[in-house]
């Protein structure tokens, strides 16, 4: 059952009530979200234990129906996202849909779900917001009197190859856009659905105007399977880096997050796994535990790795300051103390070693707004 503490209606579609219903999810919970004022917590009265043989039991965990994804029209006005932050290498990005299916436990973007009344655990990844004009959308914002081209990032919030996409195809029709405007592109993703878009990513990139990171945390498909539930898998996607490369796409491969005690000891075998499938640049980040992800985390941790957790923790802590986490800019990427140095002092010796270094700049000269009907032609 479920104790509410605090009054609040309580939501007859909350999934809260069993845990059990978040197999094949990431988070195993669903707690609410900073802004709510309730908490709702998950205790056993005794009623709901099976007492007859399973199967013949509603109790019974294999009765119990799954969570299912659903799916909401976002009525976003606009596409490209702007910041301002010292510490990353862009600013703006596009976000083709809010909630990613993937089920990333460890999904920095978890918190932004409690914008929205809902739960960063299992909400995050079962209840998505689409966009489905944002190439319409995307093809105004370019067009505007005194628009600066500069590279879109799209995947550093949610994936934009998350599995609804291949019914959806907004990610499509965004390239579609880019590539009219010949606009520059940086793509973050876990998924081999990318390669459906090479035929439109090898023609941007034969301009200079597209790269591709794909995210590689694991080469053990067991804990990829606990950690990314609904992402590719780690063969899949080494196999996307190969075909990409091989269409002439410049790829790259992010080993992230780093995780201490976790994978970190895989760093060398995947930044070597990635560069024979044809990776020219690597990067990597240190797990991030701001807000609600701490919480979640910990528990997926207790969950699917209790021998390990609190090593686990201490290490991100001796990271951190003695914290789960410091947002400090520069710091929040990498971390501070002995373990970050020596993680840093690796990645830099694997990176040399394999020839992961070959950055590709992007192009911006070629930026151009295509003729729509009625225009006037151009006389040169």
């Amino acid at each position: 059952m479920t104790k509410v503490v605090a009054k609040r209606t309580v939501d007859p579609g909350d999934i809260t009530a069993d845990p059990r219903r978040l197999r094949g999810r990431g988070a195993v919970s669903n707690a609410a979200g900073r802004y709510e004022r309730f908490l709702r917590v998950v205790v056993d009265d005794g009623w709901e234990h099976p007492t007859t043989p399973a199967g013949n039991d509603p109790a019974d965990d294999d009765a119990l129906p799954p969570v299912k994804t659903e799916i909401t029209v976002d009525a976003t006005r606009t596409i490209i996202t702007r910041n301002k932050s010292p510490d990353i290498s862009f600013d703006r990005s596009i976000n083709p849909y809010r909630g990613c299916e993937h089920g990333c436990i460890y999904c920095f973007a978890r918190p932004t779900h409690a914008y929205l009344g809902m739960s960063p655990g299992a909400d995050f990844e079962s209840r998505l917001f689409v966009k489905p004009n944002a190439a319409e959308l995307l093809a105004k914002e370019l067009s505007a009197p005194g628009y600066t081209p500069r590279t879109i990032a799209i995947g550093t919030n949610t994936d934009p190859y998350q599995p609804i996409e291949r019914q959806m195809k907004i990610m499509r029709s965004v390239l579609e856009v880019l590539r009219d405007f010949r606009h520059p592109v940086g793509i973050v993703t876990k998924s081999a659905l990318v390669t459906r878009d090479i035929d439109i990513l090898a023609e941007m990139a034969a301009m200079g105007l597209a790269r591709v990171a794909l995210s590689v945390t694991t080469l053990d498909r067991k804990l990829a399977r606990q950690m990314e539930p609904r992402a590719s898998t780690p063969p899949k996607r080494l196999e996307a880096i190969r075909a990409l490369s091989q269409a002439g796409i410049p790829t790259s491969v992010m080993f992230a997050p780093i995780i201490p005690a976790l994978n970190d000891g895989e760093m060398e075998s995947v930044l070597a796994a990635a560069k024979d499938a044809g990776a020219r640049s690597a990067g990597y980040v240190l797990l991030r535990l701001p807000l609600e992800i701490k919480d979640l985390f910990r528990e997926w941790l207790e969950t699917n790795r209790p021998d390990a957790a609190k090593h686990v923790i201490s290490l991100i802590r001796q990271m951190r300051g003695g914290k789960d986490y410091d947002a400090e800019w520069t710091q929040r990427q990498r971390g501070t103390g002995p373990y970050a140095l020596m993680l840093a002092h690796r990645f830099r010796m694997a990176t040399r070693r394999y020839g992961l270094h070959q950055h590709t700049e992007l192009r911006t000269d070629l930026f151009q707004r295509p003729p729509k009907a009625g225009d006037q032609l151009r006389l040169f």
